[in-house]
């Protein structure tokens, strides 16, 4: 359990990134936006390891860091601008189902029944957040937030299918960089000068940075290393639940009686399908010892052998 509750850090700072973005960081800046919120983070991470990539790492790292973080973070972004709070994070819940999919083919992870049965409440919950609730969901930032969702998705499982000889910090440190660095240009050529920064501005990527990303990142790529893609994707639920109820207590959105039994569905799912240790070699720890009246009676001492006759003489 105690990586269940490290992963969870990932989803409740995600969840409550879509706030931070839609107030305070500029709306019209997404490329800068994104390149603003992986670079620093990533360099962070580097200053702390100090490992370069080896081998395939150098491709990998590119890949990866174009998936799940300059193509992601541009489409979050996009989202969180386009949507109120509680529908961006609600959209992405959809993950645990797109990363069990992909998990079986890439990973060799069947999906359990836990986890199937987890999902599917967990969908319910999500269907009854997003289409009764009183705030508008646009078509764009839907598709957006629905791109983001499949497209880390299929980084997450790429990451834990090339992640397991390298360190997590590490890895996470090379993705954020390259998908920063691959975010620089573009974001020059594309929207100018980088944004005029406020004090409200430099607090919110500050969050964005060190929050959202570093710590966000390396908590999740942790829990994909040490748990099932499956139980991983279900505690992704807790971002539209951590969304829903910050647009509704910080954005002044309005929360509905349908949307309350959504979120109730959504965290029966995470719990649902947690996972469920039933040996030793699957917990890791020794099984405390049978009660008395429990424990086998014991062998009867062997008879002793015989002592040797005397030799008497012919």
């Amino acid at each position: 359990m105690r990586w269940v509750a490290l992963t969870a850090v990932a989803p409740v700072a995600w969840g409550a990134n879509y706030f931070v973005t839609r107030e305070f960081l500029p709306p019209d800046r997404p490329l800068y936006g994104a390149a603003l919120r992986a670079l620093p983070a990533g360099l962070l991470l580097l200053a702390l390891r100090r490992q370069r990539p080896r081998g395939a790492w150098w491709w990998r790292a590119a890949v990866l860091g174009l998936l799940n973080v300059s193509v992601f973070f541009v489409l979050v972004y996009a989202a969180s601008q386009l949507l109120p709070t509680s529908i961006a994070s609600t959209v992405m819940a959809v993950a645990p189902l797109s990363m069990m999919l992909m998990a079986w083919p890439l990973v060799s992870e069947r999906p359990r029944a836990t986890h199937v049965t987890g999902a599917a409440i967990g969908l319910v919950g999500v269907c009854l957040m997003l289409l009764t609730g009183t705030q508008g969901a646009g078509v764009p930032g839907v598709l957006a937030a629905t791109a983001a969702m499949l497209v880390s998705s299929f980084g997450h499982i790429l990451t834990k299918r090339w992640n397991a000889d390298t360190d997590v910090l590490v890895s996470t440190a090379w993705q954020l960089t390259a998908g920063g660095l691959l975010l620089l240009p573009v974001a020059a050529a594309v929207e100018g000068a980088p944004p005029a920064p406020s004090a409200p501005t430099l607090l919110a990527f500050g969050y964005v940075t060190l929050v959202a990303t570093a710590l966000a990142f390396a908590a999740w790529f942790t829990g994909l290393r040490h748990l099932p893609a499956g139980t991983v994707g279900l505690i992704g639920l807790l971002n539209p639940v951590t969304g829903v109820l910050l647009g509704t207590v910080a954005a002044g959105e309005t929360l509905t009686g349908q949307q309350l039994c959504g979120l109730a569905l959504v965290l029966t799912g995470v719990v649902a399908g947690r996972p469920r240790p039933t040996s030793r070699r699957a917990t890791g720890r020794t099984p405390p010892p049978p009660a008395a009246d429990e424990r086998p009676a014991p062998a009867p001492a062997p008879a002793p052998a015989p002592a040797p006759a005397e030799h008497t003489g012919p």
